[in-house]
């Protein structure tokens, strides 16, 4: 049973860490995700989650430094009776979101790993469980996986180890906070060319499914009318053909720009939305767009509304033009709220958060 119980302790823990520094990396995008799930609860139990909104980022840090805490603190067997109770706390309210995700269909996406690793609901969910199981048996066992008492005496390396990841991993997603994160595992990350990854990998190829006489058959060929059959459904043979990314577009009242925007050297200016934005460094994103005329086109995307823009434009002077996109598009491209993203021809060079805001000379070395 001894080796069970430490089996389940490293797994547990190894898999704690691995999902907490993921999320620690990214804690705005685990913001998004809570203010997802909150939203949803608002809505079918009560108003009064939407009054925990306001705190999802401090939230954010909280859970997924606690995770990688956890996790370290089952790895070197830190107070096992405390460990395996919050785990066990939890992993059950955990289970709860995932079923809830998974059976009413309401998050698609649990953010269990972030970026790096998408799960669907029912796989989360089965993962959980799992996890629920192997906690719950060293919950059961955790008199055995105490320290003898011996060890537990002083400032012990257990209890050292388990302050400084606390501390580290709070810095690490404060950091990734004020500037952006470390690992970008999204598909608008440095290098990735927007224009490819909207293109599918491979030709589709579809079953064409008809009916005859009461009977379905397939045909990876469209039949000719005159041999009777009638159609019924379509089908994709080869779906992983799909392209990587189906959601970038930009558009103004005269029409859609996405084409135009992965055209030659573009600084976009991403504005998710004004009554959010930063203001501060808007003089200075204001300046670098001036400097970099004749050597790349700057330009706004934003997902607040033409008035609402036009406002924010004026007030503080920025003279650039704008184009519509989607909210979670422009949350995706980059955290931060105002951030910049240089491209070229579609390819994303750099990115660089409101905090960052680079001197012109950087950027043009870039587009050389």
């Amino acid at each position: 049973m001894n080796k069970v119980l430490h089996l389940f302790r490293y797994l547990v823990g190894i898999l704690f860490i691995i999902s907490g520094l993921i999320k620690v990396n990214d804690p705005v995008g685990t913001q998004i995700k809570l203010e997802e799930y909150f939203q949803v609860f608002a809505s079918d139990f009560s108003d009064a989650f939407l009054m925990l909104v306001p705190y999802a980022l401090i939230l954010s840090v909280f859970l997924s430094v606690l995770e990688v805490v956890l996790g370290v603190a089952l790895l070197v067997r830190f107070k096992m009776k405390l460990t395996t109770t919050v785990l066990l706390l939890m992993i059950v309210f955990f289970t709860f979101l995932t079923f809830f995700s998974a059976y009413f269909n309401k998050v698609t996406d649990c953010g269990c790993f972030g970026d790096a690793l998408k799960l669907t609901p029912w796989q989360s969910f089965t993962k959980d469980i799992v996890l629920l199981i192997m906690i719950g048996v060293l919950f059961f066992y955790r008199n055995r996986l105490e320290k003898p008492e011996g060890e537990k005496k002083g400032l012990s390396a257990a209890t050292i180890a388990v302050v400084v990841t606390a501390i580290l991993c709070t810095v690490i997603g404060w950091y990734a906070i004020a500037h952006l994160p470390f690992i970008d595992f999204r598909t608008y990350k440095e290098g990735n060319n927007i224009g490819e990854l909207m293109q599918p990998s491979e030709p589709y190829r579809y079953t064409y499914i008809m009916v005859k006489d009461g009977k379905e058959y397939e045909f990876e060929k469209y039949p000719e009318a005159t041999e009777g059959y009638e159609y019924k459904a379509i089908k994709l043979q080869n779906p992983e053909a799909q392209p990587v990314i189906n959601d970038f577009s930009a558009w103004n009242e005269e029409g859609d720009y996405t084409a135009e925007l992965l055209k030659g050297n573009k600084l976009l200016v991403i504005v998710h939305a004004v009554d959010k934005a930063e203001t501060e460094p808007m003089a200075d994103i204001k300046q670098l767009t001036q400097q970099l005329e004749g050597s790349a086109e700057s330009l706004v995307l934003t997902s607040s509304g033409a008035a609402s823009f036009d406002a924010f434009r004026h007030e503080q002077q920025l003279a650039l033009p704008y184009y519509l996109a989607d909210a979670t598009l422009l949350k995706t491209m980059i955290r931060s709220n105002p951030g910049l993203i240089l491209l070229k021809d579609g390819v994303v060079v750099k990115k660089w958060h409101y905090n960052d805001v680079p001197e012109a000379a950087e950027v043009k070395e870039l587009l050389q």
